[in-house]
């Protein structure tokens, strides 16, 4: 099998390549250097050759214990630095860093990132509890971003020729054994040619460490439990870390359950409110089937920085899945009919900068901050990001929401810059409104990093007999 092939990539990027490669079996210096700068990256020098230790730390549900690798190899082991564990959780997330692999020789993934890499075995072992590594049998298609030497190097590994070498490939089309999937084990065996995607850094929930989780229960029972996310939060975890989650937390630190809760639906990190976890599989089914059937109702809160008209609004999201969403208020073919109820809309003072700072709430750069809009909304259709983007495309973006308050802003002042919006301009060619789509996107994908004005205030199904509300939402809090 071909030589070790190492890829890096922004995680802004949404190829599975890396931009540039590196030299072949060249170690990532830079990446070890960073590493090392870090404070759970130190080099310890004494008499006795390097080793490492797992070292005690507080009572966290991160599941220390499928992870204890210790190294105790005195004769000429690897001088990796000493590593402490990814606990306790960093106030801040470390620059993206995603490794592409293809494994040279076959052996443990453990032993095989560490080897690649040059980062110790906790830290791996580490991020294979956390969820970071994924594998797929073979190398994915490259992107058209890739360079030659990239593109070269896949037709390389994916010969037919050297597939047909390959027993675990037999009965499998080469689509499917390009689909990706976690490793949970660090001693799960990899062999030549499979192709490894690595989450070096993980993004971290450090408000999971922060909240009072039994006071977020609403309710639980025999199938499911209701829980009132706090934001800033995960659901169900995300492809890099499935550990810091309020699934996790709640099965862990509320419950004391043995096996894990499943995530019936989704809100965005940033949105806190009413989210149902499934304690077997088959309440899961039937609540996935309750959704698909409609039968499952909604109520949002949202601060918005405008006023919001009452009645329905309806908007066509592109279905690509890539933030921001992009919205258009005329049909077009193939994208995704959104529908929203603004049941009720009331002028509120606009939050205190004591809120603001206790809940983390970005400026985004609006200029009128005495006054927001509190709008009860009923969602009758649920995309992802729905609420934040038909709003923002009305000019009533959510307070706090970095992605969409500046789109919003800029199409304000300058009405013909959104190519979706409702006074776009008309393109020559279709590559010239790619261009402009793919500029709008890379200008206003900021993520928020905690809270912004939306809260998932009730949720209800069977006909309104499981009925559930989630409490004061945040920016209420302070207010006589």
């Amino acid at each position: 099998m071909a030589a070790l092939a190492s890829f890096s990539s922004n995680a802004l990027v949404s190829s599975l390549w890396a931009s540039n490669l590196r030299a072949l079996m060249a170690p990532p210096c830079a990446l070890l250097r960073a590493l090392s700068s870090t404070p759970r990256f130190r080099t310890r020098r004494s008499n006795k050759d390097l080793c490492w230790v797992t070292k005690k730390k507080p009572s966290v549900p991160f599941s220390a214990t499928k992870a204890e690798v210790v190294l105790e190899d005195h004769s000429s082991p690897p001088r990796y630095p000493e590593y402490d564990r990814l606990l306790p959780c960093p106030q801040q997330n470390q620059p993206p860093r995603v490794e592409h692999l293809v494994v040279s020789d076959g052996g443990t993934v453990l032993d095989y990132i560490c080897k690649a890499l040059d980062l110790p075995p906790l830290f791996v072992a580490d991020l294979i509890c956390f969820g970071v590594v994924h594998y797929a049998l073979v190398c994915p298609k490259p992107p058209p971003s890739a360079t030659p030497e990239q593109v070269r190097l896949f037709k390389q590994v994916t010969e037919p020729s050297v597939l047909q070498k390959r027993s675990s490939l037999k009965g499998k089309t080469v689509r499917e054994a390009q689909k990706t999937y976690r490793i949970t084990h660090v001693n799960e065996f990899v062999e030549a040619g499979t192709y490894l995607r690595v989450h070096v850094h993980p993004k971290r929930f450090p408000r999971c460490y922060e909240v009072d989780w039994k006071s977020r229960i609403i309710a639980v029972t025999d199938s499911y439990v209701v829980l009132d996310k706090p934001a800033a939060t995960s659901v169900g975890g995300t492809t890099d870390n499935i550990e810091e989650s309020c699934a996790t937390f709640t099965k862990q630190v509320v419950l004391g359950l043995e096996t894990p809760l499943r995530t019936t639906h989704q809100i965005d990190n940033c949105t806190e409110g009413c989210v149902v976890l499934a304690k077997t599989k088959d309440f899961c089914s039937i609540f996935h089937g309750m959704i698909r059937e409609k039968q499952v109702k909604k109520l949002y809160l949202g601060l918005a920085a405008a006023p919001v008209p009452l009645g329905i609004i309806s908007h066509f999201m592109r279905p690509v899945n890539i933030a921001p969403r992009l919205v258009s208020k005329d049909f077009i073919e193939g994208w995704h009919l959104c529908q929203l109820e603004v049941l009720e809309c009331k002028e509120v003072p606009w939050p205190s900068s004591d809120v603001e700072r206790r809940y983390y709430i970005e400026g985004c750069g609006w200029p009128l901050r005495s006054v927001a809009y509190e709008c009860k909304i009923n969602l009758l259709t649920g995309k992802t990001h729905q609420v934040r983007a038909q709003l923002a495309a009305i000019g009533a973006p959510l307070i706090g929401d970095s992605m969409y308050m500046p789109a919003a802003l800029a199409e304000k002042s300058n009405p013909r810059i959104n190519p979706f919006g409702e006074y776009k301009k008309e393109y020559t060619s279709q590559e010239d409104k790619m261009a402009a789509v793919g500029e709008w996107i890379a200008q206003y994908s900021k993520e928020p990093s905690a809270a912004i004005g939306l809260q998932a205030s009730r949720i209800s199904w069977d006909d309104g007999n499981c009925f559930y509300e989630a409490g004061c939402p945040w920016w209420r809090h302070g207010i006589a």
